[in-house]
C-alpha cells in the first residue's frame, strides 16, 4: 500500500509539477520581468495530469456501490472539461492579450489545481484499494 502511494507521489505529482518547476527555474535565471514565475497554463497541465491519475485510481478502488465511483468520475470529468476551457482561454489570450485577464486566469487555474490535488489525495489515500494478486 505504501508503495502505491509513493508511486502516485513520484509519478503523478512530481511529474505534473515539472512545468511549474521548469518555469520557476527559468524565471530565476533570466532577466527580471522577462519570464513570469507562474502561469495559468502550467497549472492547467498539472490539473490534467492529476485527473488522469484519479481516473486510473478509481479503476483500482473498491468502492461499495457504483454511485460513489460514478460521482468521483463525474467530478473528474467536470474538472477535465473546465481545464479544457481554461486551455482554450489561454490560447485566446495569446492571440489577443487584452481579451482575457491573466491574473484572474492564474487564480482560477491555481485554485482548480489545488482542488484537483485534494481530490487526488482522497482517491489515493482514503479510498480502499482492490487487493493486488
Amino acid at each position: 500500500m505504501k508503495s502505491a502511494k509513493s508511486k502516485w507521489l513520484a509519478y503523478t505529482v512530481i511529474v505534473g509539477l515539472i512545468p511549474i518547476v521548469a518555469r520557476m527555474l527559468t524565471w530565476l535565471v533570466t532577466s527580471s520581468g522577462r519570464v513570469a514565475p507562474f502561469t495559468a497554463s502550467d497549472f492547467v497541465a498539472f490539473g490534467l495530469v492529476l485527473h488522469i491519475s484519479v481516473f486510473n485510481e478509481l479503476e483500482h478502488a473498491s468502492i461499495k456501490g457504483a454511485g460513489m465511483k460514478n460521482v468521483l468520475n463525474s467530478i473528474s470529468l467536470l474538472f477535465i472539461t473546465l481545464y479544457g476551457v481554461l486551455c482554450a482561454l489561454n490560447v485566446v489570450a495569446e492571440r489577443d492579450p487584452g481579451l482575457v485577464d491573466p491574473s484572474l486566469m492564474f487564480f482560477i487555474s491555481a485554485g482548480f489545481s489545488m482542488a484537483s490535488m485534494a481530490l487526488g489525495v482522497v482517491a489515493f489515500y482514503y479510498l480502499p484499494r482492490v487487493k493486488e494478486r
